[in-house]
């Protein structure tokens, strides 16, 4: 008879059990947890986050036992990089709820449809990205090149804005699909004089949606730099978007304390690309790049915090 481990080693029992896994867990997270709409505190984000993040830990040391410290220390590095890469994406789901006007209680449910949105595109372009590597291997080097220009373009950028009505698909929505007014109780669709029409509410699952998209053009090949099991990219990525919604309500109203964060991101994406352009004649240790992402992570986060501190310190000082 097969031992668990051995069962493991069949592919389709693998993705199927942890695919199940996650749809068990986003149902009992919506259906039980979040079942009603309300406005998610600080304190309920950072519990929740921190769930996540012992989740993903837990899935960790599962990767460990599977297939070994390697496997199990590309997981966490690739977890690591994907978490610090999707910090970014809150300060852009903070302008969207911004612009649009969310109502609180409406925020989660939106982020909620738009993360399971994401895993599917997540999956697609992760299987095409290893498609391009074991058919071309060349294209590796492609993608170091755009993560190298991408952490260049991010740290010169400063506070750029997002302008979602330039968002081709919003505008198309708009052009075809009849939008209400208002909310409607947090409705994406409703029936109105014998028709389906959309609410402002689905026009933003929209316009967050398409925005994940440019953010996994620049994360998927992040992660291909450690490592080239799919499984492992797949699951460390999928840990590090679930708990993207609880990181979300814990530090959105805190954003203006991580200004240097955006300079860590950049450097990291440098970095990450190097490591893909220098792979082929030279392979930086899995340990030492963990060290390295996760010292420009730590660097930026007390660089902001410092500098806040020293600002508000400066306007607490009275005038001469």
């Amino acid at each position: 008879m097969e031992t668990f481990w051995e069962l493991l080693e069949n592919k389709y029992i693998l993705w199927g059990g942890f695919n199940i896994l996650v749809l068990a867990m986003l149902a009992l997270d919506l259906g039980v947890f979040h079942k009603k709409d309300h406005r998610i505190s600080v304190k309920e984000g950072l519990v929740w986050s921190v769930i996540w993040v012992v989740v993903a830990l837990i899935f960790n040391v599962f990767v460990y036992f599977w297939h070994g410290s390697e496997a199990g220390l590309q997981f966490f590095t690739g977890y690591l990089i994907e978490r610090a890469l999707s910090i970014d994406n809150i300060f852009v789901f903070l302008l969207i709820f911004t612009y649009f006007g969310v109502p609180d209680k409406y925020q989660y449910k939106v982020l909620f449809w738009g993360i399971l949105g994401a895993l599917v595109m997540r999956g697609l372009f992760i299987a095409l990205g290893a498609l391009l590597i074991a058919t071309f291997h060349w294209v590796i080097y492609i993608f170091g090149a755009f993560l190298v220009y991408t952490g260049i373009k991010m740290g010169l950028a400063g506070d750029s804005k997002i302008e979602p009505e330039k968002n081709p698909f919003l505008k198309f929505i708009r052009k075809y699909i009849p939008i209400t007014k208002d909310y409607v109780n947090g409705h994406f669709f409703v029936h109105r004089m014998g028709k389906w029409v959309g609410t402002p509410l689905f026009v933003v699952l929209v316009v967050v949606e398409t925005t994940d998209v440019v953010f996994a053009v620049d994360s998927i090949p992040a992660i291909f730099a450690i490592t080239r099991d799919t499984f492992i990219i797949y699951t460390s990525n999928v840990f590090a978007i679930l708990g993207l919604r609880a990181l979300y309500f814990a530090i959105a109203g805190l954003m203006n304390m991580f200004g240097y964060l955006k300079y860590g991101l950049s450097a990291i994406l440098s970095y990450v690309g190097v490591k893909m352009l220098v792979s082929g004649f030279y392979k930086i240790n899995d340990l030492v790049s963990l060290g390295i992402i996760g010292g420009i992570l730590a660097l930026s986060i007390v660089a902001s915090m410092i500098s806040k501190k020293d600002g508000q310190e400066a306007d607490a000082k009275p005038e001469d």
